[in-house]
């Protein structure tokens, strides 16, 4: 949580994202909600900045979470509302994301959609567990207007349930992209945010079980490699063209531990 908290900034001197005027904000309304929040370090930010007011709440949350994710921070994305029940995040369309028609380029809004899909699931999940996109898909109906851009996520209390009793899973994050600028019915993209999670111990265990497997691998092709250097003293000169290398012995049992 320190680490995190160390992100606030204590002077809000940098350039910002520009703030979202009233009248072009989400018409969505939060959930009702009478879960309590989680415990981790979202939460616990969340908790620090719950009296300031919204606009500089938005404002230092979205410089803090765009440092916890440096890409994301570099586009500009802003945190209108982040709860557990619903985060909405938009981005305005200045040249660095724009496409060649004037608009907000594709990938950028994916972004915007994973960043939605995924502080929402990461509000909402034990801090002994880590989240992971597993899948998503974008679909495009119409062209968006050449304004700004935003994705609300949305979790039931249900949902949010679901995901606390659960040590290991995987969900479909809702997720609904405005185009702030159009007056169309029609939604110009619809997105589907597939989010998996972990322990945090399994995670590590993978990794170490990887790492031992590398290390395996390296002390079998050492062992190899001197065993074709006594070969290659023990043979006459007509056969050591038949003789497998110490690299392709390295190779095999490199493959092999691959394998396994």
């Amino acid at each position: 949580m320190s680490g995190l908290l160390k992100k606030l900034p204590t002077k809000l001197t940098n350039k910002l994202p520009a703030k979202v005027a009233d009248s072009t904000r989400s018409p969505v309304e939060p959930p009702n909600s009478t879960l309590k929040p989680v415990s981790n370090q979202f939460t616990k930010l969340l908790s620090v900045t719950k009296y300031l007011p919204a606009s500089a709440r938005s404002s230092i949350l979205s410089k803090a979470f765009g440092k916890v994710v440096p890409y994301v921070g570099t586009t500009g994305v802003y945190y209108e509302t982040v709860e557990p029940n619903q985060v909405a995040v938009s981005l305005n369309n200045t040249k660095a994301v724009q496409n060649h028609i004037g608009s907000i380029h594709a990938v950028a809004i994916t972004l915007l959609a994973e960043t939605a899909t995924g502080f929402i699931l990461g509000l909402n999940l034990p801090s002994d567990r880590v989240l992971l996109i597993k899948s998503y898909s974008v679909d495009f109906y119409r062209p968006i207007k050449k304004g700004q851009i935003a994705a609300i996520a949305t979790l039931s209390d249900e949902q949010r349930l679901t995901i606390l009793n659960t040590p290991k899973g995987e969900m479909v994050i809702p997720c609904v992209i405005h185009d702030r600028e159009s007056d169309s019915e029609r939604d110009p993209i619809v997105v589907e945010m597939t989010w998996a999670w972990i322990p945090k111990s399994e995670l590590e265990a993978r990794r170490q079980g990887k790492t031992n497997a590398q290390t395996a691998a390296g002390d079998d092709a050492a062992l190899a490699g001197a065993l074709d250097d006594q070969t290659n003293d023990a043979q006459p000169a007509s056969q050591l063209n038949d003789t497998p290398s110490a690299q392709d012995l390295s190779a095999a049992t490199t493959d092999m531990a691959k394998s396994t």
